[in-house]
């Protein structure tokens, strides 16, 4: 939002954590509001939105970014609860959100719906289980409603982050959120080595994706899901497979 704000857009934040929500709004200047908003209801989806085009006029941009780490541990220890909640927020927040801004958008003639998706929906093993299938979900809705609301000249894509360091890693681990906050520095450190880049993946490299898909730069980008993970889901890691090859010849009695 700090990087859409720079770039002289007008923006409403929601949440639900309302104190850290406004505060963040009011760091940004008179170009954010604050509301809240439970992406899981409907109502508050409905009323965000409305209360965007009441008060910059026009929708332009729609992105589908709260997310929760949600249900955690073996599949045999998730419980109901935890999949619809993870699932309400994930999936079903997404989907509110397309459905009202695309009300707005096709009236209007146009707009970019963002959605944030992840590498975990793309490949196992970089998330929990439903964490990871909502994901997916989430890609397979944007590539749906895309071919749909393009025709109205709306588009719909997704972004799929890789390891970025946020304090909703701490979180899924049991912090609370000032413990995650204070930890933050502790993820950085872990995920350096996670990807080919070598350094950690920041808040920052998500908003500048999502800032040229809301660009006119990217009017010709589609129903797409753009990986932003410093090639973690390339495949195995260059230094690693030298590293196994190198071992293969010493078992091998051939080195060099």
């Amino acid at each position: 939002m700090r990087l859409f704000v720079e770039e002289g857009a007008e923006v409403l934040v929601t949440d639900v954590q309302d104190e850290r929500g406004q505060a963040f709004a009011d760091s940004l200047g008179p170009n954010a509001v604050y509301l809240h908003a439970d992406v899981s209801l409907e109502d508050d989806v409905e009323r965000a939105v409305k209360h965007a085009t009441e008060t910059f006029g026009r929708l332009d941009v729609m992105f589908n970014n709260a997310g929760i780490a949600g249900a955690v541990g073996p599949i045999e220890e998730v419980s109901v609860e935890a999949f619809d909640e993870t699932v309400a927020v994930l999936l079903r927040g997404v989907f509110l959100g397309i459905k009202h801004a695309a009300a707005v958008m096709k009236a209007q003639g146009g707009g970019s719906i963002i959605n944030t998706a992840s590498v975990a929906g793309l490949r196992t093993g970089y998330g929990n289980h439903i964490y990871s299938a909502a994901k997916a979900g989430v890609i397979q809705l944007t590539r749906s409603t895309a071919m749909e609301l393009g025709e109205s000249g709306v588009r719909v894509n997704c972004i799929c982050p890789g390891f970025i360091a946020t304090p909703m890693i701490g979180k899924a681990r049991g912090l609370s959120v000032e413990e995650a906050d204070e930890k933050l520095d502790v993820v950085k450190e872990s995920f350096k080595r996670a990807q080919p880049i070598r350094r950690t993946g920041l808040p920052e490299d998500i908003a500048k994706a999502a800032l040229w898909l809301a660009s006119d730069d990217s009017g010709f980008v589609n129903g797409q899901a753009l990986v932003v993970d410093g090639g973690v889901t390339g495949g195995r890691m260059w230094s690693d497979y030298q590293e196994a090859i190198d071992g293969l010849k010493r078992a091998l009695g051939r080195e060099g």
